[in-house]
């Protein structure tokens, strides 16, 4: 068996959330999802990462999505990620990422990169946590630009333009040599002068069940639940529960 703390260390790929291939290995999450309340909907995506050092990791991500028994489709986004350790050595992780990314690249029957439709998302953020034996504790914050170009900042007037801000955590635990259980908590918050100040956030909460097949490959189910802020001091959450299944592998 291979501890918590080992896996940041040997590669080991078990949903860790502070899991880092090493140089030259490649990563892919593969996950379907749908939701309770319209269960015809299916989302399909993949991160797809490599390993440039041991510290210094590049990622794609993607995902397409039907409805209605594929009546109609959409690929959602693509997106390019950097993620570089400048903490790795014993339990202590630190990661400072960045990334961009196209939502969505064809929406529906419209047409690809719908100018009507598309935004461009710049993403910086920093991420850490504590890595034992049996278990991770990790937190994030990130600051999310998004607008209707990649280079029209500060355009005060472009009514696509957003500034949210995203605080999180997550846990992981391994509870024998074959299960591991996860969840996490995402706090994302609209910080623009046209949103109401006391309702422009929501949280989005996950929780998640592994199986390791081996040292490097695992399956996993997990369950999502949104929950909104719609007035100062009264939260709602949405209707149903998201649900989906994830393979991943690193080689």
């Amino acid at each position: 068996a291979v501890s918590g703390a080992q896996a940041a260390a040997k590669n080991v790929l078990d949903g860790n959330p502070l899991y880092m291939p090493q140089e030259n290995h490649f990563v892919s999450e593969t996950y379907l999802e749908s939701d309770t309340r319209t269960t015809n909907d299916v989302t399909l995506g993949e991160h797809f990462g490599y390993g440039i050092t041991d510290n210094f990791m590049i990622a794609l991500e993607t995902s397409a999505s039907e409805f209605d028994a594929f009546d109609t489709a959409s690929w959602n986004e693509l997106a390019l990620d950097a993620t570089y350790r400048v903490i790795g050595e014993g339990a202590w992780k630190l990661d400072l990422m960045a990334g961009y990314g196209v939502n969505p690249m064809r929406y529906y029957h419209s047409d690809f990169l719908d100018k009507d439709l598309t935004t461009y998302r710049w993403t910086a953020g920093v991420r850490g946590g504590y890595v034992e034996k049996d278990w991770t504790l990790m937190g994030r914050i990130n600051f999310i630009y998004q607008n209707s170009e990649s280079f029209n900042w500060n355009d005060d007037d472009d009514m696509w333009e957003n500034h949210i801000l995203n605080l999180g955590f997550s846990g992981f635990w391994k509870m024998s040599d074959y299960w591991t259980g996860v969840v996490s908590a995402d706090y994302y918050k609209i910080m623009d002068h046209y949103s109401e100040p006391d309702a422009a956030g929501y949280w989005d909460l996950s929780a998640g069940l592994n199986f390791s097949i081996d040292a490097t490959k695992y399956v996993g189910v997990y369950v999502t639940k949104e929950i909104n802020h719609v007035a100062k001091g009264e939260w709602e959450a949405a209707d149903g529960f998201g649900f989906g299944t994830k393979f991943g592998i690193d080689f």
